[in-house]
């Protein structure tokens, strides 16, 4: 009898140590390196930058409340002959029609920063096809050309958002350069921050009625064409035809992921 005890407790000791070597194994390759890189990649991401062999760079304006500044933003990009990206909610077109024509009217790409700033995460795809729609019509509507990119409001966005804005035939849009000018940084704070951390490819987040922005922006574009940069809208940042995500959501040729 107690052979027979002995030799169940040896069986149960080696199960217990195979379960044990089995969920370490699992463990290790889920945990591993190309496991992580593998899940991170399907991820859906917005396009935070752009992958380019020249020095190139957008500057964008979101517009969603106040229009105090948006005719002197205008008249010192105009100053500058750059042309810029402004991402526009469907109720400040609603607002201020004037505005929207007049940044059409100077050469500057109108985009759609949503209907109504809502959070997007928490919309169905039926709700913020929706949304976008009636933003696009109304943009449309101003200047007659309907948007193709698309940046969440407080820059919010899952999987779902960005696979149905994909499928809309828009680009979902977010930046690696942030100002901060919102939060009423100085005008040298708010260089310091974008001329800082700007590289090739990169997507410049500002905001109309900003306190210091106008102020800023002179200095910033200054330094960026000292510095060999060339300034474009993020249309035409963008790479054409076949392109990757990597998983900072930087937008690369094939194969250099």
């Amino acid at each position: 009898m107690n052979i027979k005890r002995s030799i169940k407790r040896h069986r149960k000791l080696a199960g217990g140590v195979s379960l044990l070597l089995g969920i370490a194994a699992i463990f290790m390759i889920v945990c591993s390196p190309l496991a992580v890189r593998a899940s991170s990649t399907t991820r859906k991401l917005p396009v935070y930058c752009v992958q380019r062999d020249d020095k190139c760079v957008s500057l964008t304006f979101d517009a969603a409340w106040g229009n105090e500044d948006t005719q002197e933003l205008i008249d010192i990009l105009a100053k500058y002959n750059v042309k810029a990206t402004f991402f526009v909610v469907g109720d400040w077109v609603d607002k201020y029609p004037e505005s929207v024509k007049a940044l059409s009217d100077a050469g500057h790409e109108v985009m759609s920063h949503s209907n109504d700033h809502a959070h997007f995460s928490k919309l169905s795809s039926e709700e913020i096809v929706k949304n976008l729609n009636a933003c696009n019509d109304k943009i449309e509507g101003v200047t007659g050309v309907r948007p193709t990119l698309f940046r969440c409001p407080y820059g919010e966005y899952d999987d779902h958002v960005v696979s149905t804005v994909t499928d809309m035939g828009m680009y979902t849009m977010q930046w690696d350069v942030d100002s901060l000018d919102w939060k009423d940084l100085s005008a040298s704070d708010i260089n310091k921050r974008v001329t800082g951390n700007v590289q090739s490819g990169s997507i410049v987040l500002f905001h109309n009625a900003a306190l210091h922005t106008p102020e800023a922006l002179p200095g910033i574009i200054e330094f960026l064409f000292a510095n060999g940069y060339t300034i474009v809208p993020v249309s035409e940042l963008l790479l054409t035809g076949d392109f990757e995500m990597d998983h900072t959501g930087r937008m690369c040729k094939p194969g250099t992921a």
